[in-house]
């Protein structure tokens, strides 16, 4: 007995090594806002240029997305890396590679294609899948984030890790990735970030539907805010997106 005990500990010992080890890198979501009439220009110099050009200098191209409704111009994507210190190598290399300033040049002629950038640096939680660009037959992704209250995020992790995830799958909603930022200054790390796959808008609506109507769900949410919500009022912010032609992740 003491000899099963002692195996089923190193057993699950090694188990949860490896879960941890399953997703490492270091990864970016970076969005860009086009400058007025310039989304097209921008998607080509990506599709022609940058994404090669990643590749070149050692960034992983996971996904590429635009919104569904796009009213602000902007197009999504996520990188990876082995490091933040590979990250920071690859973008100075890349900036000074004379090939992308020759297409930087030649693309902005006529006025410059972005005009805001946003960058979150992010680690992927204990609970997320390895993060490949095989979505699985997606038809649309949606891009989910959950500004947590204040000292409530470990709680919020716990509940996803314990109950959602598993529940999301068992409704059907193809899981992407999760993540949370790795700047924390001045709370800006109390966030949880996801990505989920749909077959279809509708197909998310219904499944969300189902997942809200569970009663696995909603005694885990009873349980987990018996001392508050676990996110701030109007804290959940939802984008459905659409792969572009160029993103690996379909």
């Amino acid at each position: 007995m003491k000899f099963l005990v002692l195996s089923f500990l190193s057993a699950f010992a090694l188990t949860s090594g490896l879960a941890a080890e399953k997703e490492s890198r270091f990864f970016e979501m970076r969005i860009y806002y086009a400058a007025p009439g310039k989304l097209d220009d921008l998607q080509a110099r990506f599709r022609n240029h940058t994404v090669k050009l990643f590749e070149k200098h050692e960034m992983t191209n996971i996904g590429y997305w635009t919104p569904v409704t796009n009213t602000e111009s902007k197009l999504i994507y996520l990188l990876a890396y082995p490091s933040r210190e590979a990250r920071e190598k690859s973008w100075k290399e890349f900036m000074a590679d004379p090939e992308w300033q020759q297409v930087a040049k030649e693309t902005e002629k006529n006025g410059r294609l972005v005009a805001k950038a946003e960058s979150i640096y992010l680690q992927a939680t204990d609970f997320s899948p390895a993060v490949t660009p095989n979505g699985a037959g997606a038809q649309v992704y949606e891009l989910r984030t959950y500004n947590a209250a204040p000292g409530k995020l470990d709680n919020l992790l716990a509940r996803f890790r314990d109950h959602t995830v598993g529940l999301f799958k068992h409704h059907g909603m193809g899981q992407f990735g999760y993540w949370v930022p790795t700047e924390k200054k001045d709370g800006a790390g109390e966030k949880l970030i996801y990505i989920l796959n749909h077959k279809s808008i509708e197909a998310a609506a219904e499944s969300f539907k189902a997942f809200r109507a569970d009663p696995d769900w909603v005694k885990a949410k009873g349980d987990s805010e018996k001392e508050g919500p676990l996110t701030v009022k109007d804290g959940v912010q939802s984008v459905f997106m659409k792969p572009t032609d160029y993103s690996p992740a379909k």
